[in-house]
């Protein structure tokens, strides 16, 4: 089998390690793709460091830039932004065909309705609560294990169903806690609640994950967060297997020195996933007509805070 990876942030560099690390003595093979030709050039040059505790390992990589460059693949997992998912699928359609798997792993559900652009392929979506800091461009630090779901919305064949499990396999033998799960969207909007409930609090108070819990005021924010997007969850007769609220307490608690995806974002100065998360939450509210007071306000927080960074992207 043949894996590309899609995105060199945090997450596609996390997960390149780590396949590159479970596919070693087989016979497939893994490729990283990115847009950007003088990042991908330099990547192809240097690598992904991989940083552990104290420890650095270098991850050899083969890095294209354009679809020309790159072998069409059995799996393509998305890492990209979820404002970038549409662009970087018109991208790099050229290595999809009809017996492509694509495994999205953005944030949030603004991404779950792309399924219908593609001419070709068969979409899995997958969600972790791996943690990944990007330290500098190919270097990525793992801030702290989580589990990874995979799984498909609807029924599939079984070619793609076989795929899947074989790159549940190969995950696993990097190092990552996998599961396939016929509940994947369950999954998906459970890792959505802990978002709600800490990105955009952390990015408006520049603060990590565990400075949360002893903010004035700020576990009563996060609450009010949660409870919306639970409410639209059950409107929409999402099942949730967990409590939410308390769920979201236990990940800033256990992620403590993290610093959330939006939170890099914004020191870095780059686009968020703000639309995706709490501006999603806000988007079904007016739909559905729930008020979302909470995410509405949390969302307008960070759009200002983009609009004035030193130079907008």
């Amino acid at each position: 089998m043949h894996f590309l990876i899609a995105g060199p942030g945090a997450l596609g560099c996390l997960l390149f390690s780590k396949l590159f690390r479970g596919i070693r003595g087989t016979a497939h093979t893994l490729g990283l793709l990115d847009y950007n030709g003088r990042r991908a050039e330099a990547l192809s040059r240097s690598g992904i460091l991989y940083y552990l505790g104290d420890n650095k390992y270098a991850v050899p990589t083969d890095v294209a830039a354009v679809p020309q460059a790159a072998t069409p693949a059995d799996v393509i997992v998305f890492c990209v932004k979820s404002y970038d998912l549409r662009n970087s699928l018109d991208y790099w359609n050229p290595l999809i065909n009809e017996k492509t798997l694509l495994i999205f792993m953005q944030n949030g559900i603004a991404h779950l309705d792309l399924g219908t652009h593609l001419h070709d392929g068969t979409v899995a979506y997958g969600t972790t609560t791996e943690g990944a800091t990007l330290l500098a461009p190919g270097q990525v630090r793992h801030a702290g294990s989580g589990r990874t779901f995979l799984g498909f919305p609807q029924s599939v064949e079984n070619h793609f169903l076989d795929l899947l499990e074989k790159t549940k396999t190969c995950f696993e033998n990097g190092g990552l806690q996998t599961d396939v799960t016929d509940q994947i969207m369950t999954r998906l909007w459970s890792k959505l609640f802990i978002n709600v409930g800490i990105n955009a609090l952390t990015a408006t108070l520049n603060c990590r994950n565990g400075e949360l819990l002893s903010l004035a005021g700020v576990r009563d924010r996060m609450k009010t967060a949660v409870d919306e997007a639970v409410e639209i969850a059950r409107r929409l007769q999402i099942d949730i297997i967990e409590d939410p609220y308390r769920t979201t307490l236990l990940v800033a608690e256990k992620t403590a020195d993290n610093i959330s995806s939006m939170l890099q974002d914004v020191r870095n100065c780059k686009k968020t996933e703000i639309d995706a998360i709490n501006g999603a939450i806000e988007k079904a509210g007016k739909k559905l007509h729930i008020p979302t007071p909470e995410n509405s306000r949390l969302t307008r927080e960070i759009k200002s805070i983009e609009e004035n960074y030193p130079q907008y992207p």
